[in-house]
């Protein structure tokens, strides 16, 4: 996407999107997901929507990845006892999907299986199935941490909310 489609899909799309696509009970749900799927693991998951990124952003080159990293840092996803934390995050704008990691998790998930999660709710995004592909996302990446970060006989606390977060 050029910078100036970047621009044109930030200034133009996404914002009306939001709450059509993620209503309040889709909330609901999704957060209800990540308590139940956190219960099996030692990592902690946080759900991000952006709309859409502001004209000084694109301007400034950030990018959904960059974003993503910003807001892994303004929800403290990175603030976890095993630095087990990981966000996903969707930029309805330019239609992008980004998984962010804590380096505890990094170490052990290799990159295409991330890519492989983005790739599974990008295709139910395409259909307008967004319940559908958050929570086949969410249940991706439940796997993905019961297999590299298992239950390790500790008592585990809920780190981090639950709830999705709507920028």
């Amino acid at each position: 996407m050029t910078r100036t489609q970047r621009l044109m899909a930030n200034l133009f799309g996404g914002w009306f999107q939001l709450r059509q696509r993620f209503p309040a009970m889709l909330l609901d749900e999704l957060a209800d997901a990540v308590a139940v799927g956190e219960r099996d693991h030692m990592g902690e998951v946080r759900f991000a929507v952006e709309s859409r990124l502001t004209v000084r952003a694109v301007l400034s080159g950030v990018d959904a990845r960059i974003r993503a990293q910003e807001v892994f840092a303004q929800l403290r996803v990175w603030d976890t006892e095993d630095n087990s934390g990981v966000l996903i995050y969707l930029l309805l704008s330019e239609q992008r999907i980004e998984i962010v990691a804590d380096r505890g998790i990094a170490r052990r998930v290799a990159q295409p299986q991330w890519d492989a999660v983005c790739a599974l709710m990008r295709e139910h995004f395409a259909a307008a199935r967004w319940r559908d592909g958050s929570l086949a996302g969410l249940a991706a990446i439940h796997a993905l941490l019961r297999e590299h970060f298992p239950m390790d006989g500790r008592d585990k606390h809920d780190e981090l909310p639950d709830r999705p977060v709507l920028l």
